[in-house]
């Protein structure tokens, strides 16, 4: 059985990796990319859109989706589960992400499958990767092929 202080501290951690995610999506929200980089290894990457490695090329793509067209978003992440190995941890989320892209109030929906790292007391991500679900403007409405069981399920392994 675990001391009480490795189980406060699995405790502490799984909290500071809740937390983590939580600051990645408000300075995701508010464009605060030098706070956003400060949430990466040096050697962090983002697996999703692009698949940009160290916090120059991170920060890049990400204050370039504005131009890109998607000029408003924000991110809601749920549904956590955390697997911890000492100071390595895989964490395992939903997405969801109302925003606004070419001009068009839009939805997006997906996964993410992230490594982050204890470095010097501090959880950090390693790898962001999202995969989505889906991603269109709300007027197109449902894609009923898109979310049939078999769809679904192909996706939720996929993701």
């Amino acid at each position: 059985m675990s001391t009480l202080e490795e189980r406060i501290r699995r405790l502490e951690d799984l909290e500071a990796i809740r937390y983590l995610d939580a600051q990645y999506c408000r300075h995701l929200d508010d464009g605060n990319w030098d706070a956003l980089m400060d949430l990466f290894t040096d050697d962090g990457e983002f697996d999703g859109l692009s698949n940009p490695k160290g916090k120059r090329a991170m920060r890049e793509f990400f204050a370039g989706l504005a131009p890109g067209g998607l000029t408003a978003f924000w991110h809601f992440i749920t549904n956590l589960e955390i697997d911890l190995d000492g100071d390595r941890a895989t964490v395992r989320s939903f997405l969801w992400q109302p925003c606004v892209s070419d001009g068009a109030a839009s939805i997006a929906a997906g996964r993410y499958t992230d490594e982050a790292v204890k470095i010097d007391g501090r959880w950090l991500y390693r790898v962001k990767q999202v995969r989505f679900h889906y991603f269109g403007p709300l007027t197109e409405g449902w894609d009923e092929n898109q979310f049939a069981l078999d769809t679904a399920r192909r996706a939720a392994v996929n993701a």
